[in-house]
């Protein structure tokens, strides 16, 4: 399986942008996708997660600002990001569970955000 995450770029506070996150090869069952990132000189944070039915959770610095979703036939996942701060700098990775036979971690190469204050 690979994860490719696109949508990155450079945007002013109070921006937004929307990452996506294409997951190709031999998938088997989706069991759940999520955003990371991880900003210089930071651990990698979780942001927020979809399951396989559906259900959405957010990191508390992300509630009311990032939306998850998934479009399950085409295997995208994207993250809309509004009101973007500069605190959201980051390089954004996705991460897909799956089950094929057993239970699979992917991770996706990463796309930088850079917001300017």
């Amino acid at each position: 399986v690979q994860l490719q995450a696109f949508g990155g770029g450079l945007v002013q506070a109070g921006g937004s942008l929307t990452l996506s996150c294409t997951a190709s090869g031999t998938i088997g069952t989706v069991n759940g996708m999520a955003w990371y990132r991880q900003a210089p000189g930071k651990e990698r944070e979780w942001v927020a997660e979809i399951t396989g039915a559906g259900s959405t959770q957010y990191a508390h610095s992300v509630i009311g600002r990032f939306t998850i979703s998934r479009d399950a036939p085409k295997n995208v996942m994207y993250l809309r990001m509004n009101n973007l701060k500069p605190e959201d700098t980051a390089t954004y990775y996705c991460h897909a569970v799956t089950t094929l036979g057993g239970e699979y971690n992917w991770w996706g190469q990463g796309t930088q955000v850079t917001v300017s204050s």
